[in-house]
């Protein structure tokens, strides 16, 4: 098959842009011809509330990489979608996961798919995003009736989903992330991080949104108040940064948070599930989490609240605690994953669960619901 893939990808950094390049190689590897569609302009700078969008490495030699599209130029989606359409690849696959992509998205698949040939696929991550806006709806109304099926990784989304479209739809549950190397000795990745490794960590790790309660863990941590461990925070803030550290101050927990409140590299990322004791996901909603897909490749136990398909990721007392998103509830759920014996016991499971989120199965869910688009 011809396949083109639309989405981030080198230069650009992130876990939507590893997810993209790692469904090409396996593509790939399965003999595909795959191209790489990424963006010239992804989001305008004013809008973009990080500190960078690009990563400093090489661009990957095994992929074939273009960067054609200009998410805020309309004569750029109008271009893009005619060379596709003649170029006529049989798969576009397209990762969707903010309405803000809608109007190039949408435009884009509309065109290419008049030839006749090329189907529309999308792995989407979001319907209604986190932060809404009055522009969410008609913009996704936009885009999703462009596409010929999907591929959803949480029954929230689906369930949101046939809102707005009838194409066919698979789920396949959000893979786990294997491109972050192997675990390293706990001294090692203290001495890497700068840290103590006499100390014990609990791991809140990812971009910082008013959404992934950040503010439930801190005052969950203020109830429970453990001896010897810190509250490990690494991520960048993409809210503000001024709220949570005086929120730190006014609990008294300056002594026992560590803050790292930097994006975080590829290369780092395993130092940091080297290190921790355990992962925490208090988000007050949530469709799915790559978060929860490194700590599978990693082993590393999880409390999860009960929002969104977390609790279909991390099955209770197996792999994890599922817990309500409420500091009273978060703090009981700390303290049943630190109770004696626990820990040990669901490390022990991560073996047998992570079959369940593969690459291949992904990509084998993709095109059978290309195949039931035609």
């Amino acid at each position: 098959m011809k396949i083109v893939i639309l989405g981030p990808a080198h230069p650009y950094r992130g876990g939507l842009a590893t997810i993209m390049e790692t469904m090409a190689r396996e593509y790939q590897r399965r003999g595909h011809q795959v191209t790489i569609y990424t963006f010239r302009v992804q989001y305008p700078s004013l809008l973009f509330p990080g500190k960078t969008q690009y990563v400093a490495t090489p661009p990957p030699q095994d992929l074939h990489i273009e960067r054609v599209v200009n998410t805020v130029n309309p004569l750029n989606w109008i271009s893009v979608g005619r060379r596709l359409k003649r170029e006529r690849p049989d798969m576009i696959l397209m990762k969707y996961w903010t309405p803000f992509m809608a109007p190039c998205f949408g435009t884009i698949a509309r065109i290419a798919r008049k030839n006749g040939i090329t189907k529309v696929v999308c792995q989407i991550d979001n319907v209604e995003p986190h932060e809404h806006h009055f522009v969410d709806k008609p913009f996704n109304r936009y885009y999703l009736r462009a596409v010929d099926g999907f591929v959803y990784m949480s029954e929230q989304v689906h369930s949101e989903l046939k809102a707005y479209s009838s194409a066919p739809a698979i789920f396949s549950p959000h893979p786990m992330f294997e491109n972050f190397g192997e675990a390293v000795v706990r001294d090692e990745a203290a001495e890497r991080l700068g840290l103590d490794a006499e100390c014990r960590y609990t791991l809140f790790f990812g971009l910082i949104r008013d959404y992934k309660g950040l503010d439930l863990l801190l005052r969950a941590w203020q109830r429970w108040m453990p001896q010897g461990r810190k509250l490990l925070v690494a991520g960048e803030f993409y809210a503000s940064r001024e709220k949570y550290i005086s929120l730190i101050e006014e609990l008294g927990l300056g002594e026992c948070v560590v803050l790292h409140d930097h994006f975080v590299a590829d290369e780092d990322v395993r130092y940091y599930f080297s290190l921790a004791d355990a992962l925490v996901l208090p988000y007050r909603s949530a469709t799915q989490s790559g978060v929860t897909q490194i700590a599978y490749n990693f082993s590393l136990p999880m409390i999860v609240t009960r929002v969104g398909g977390l609790p279909e990721i991390v099955a209770d007392d197996v792999v994890g605690c599922v817990c309500e998103p409420t500091e009273e509830s978060i703090c009981e759920a700390l303290e049943r994953l630190y109770s004696e014996g626990t820990l040990e016991r669901l490390r022990a499971n991560f073996a047998e669960e992570r079959k369940r989120f593969s690459w291949e199965r992904m990509c084998d869910k993709l095109l059978e619901v290309w195949d039931k688009a035609h």
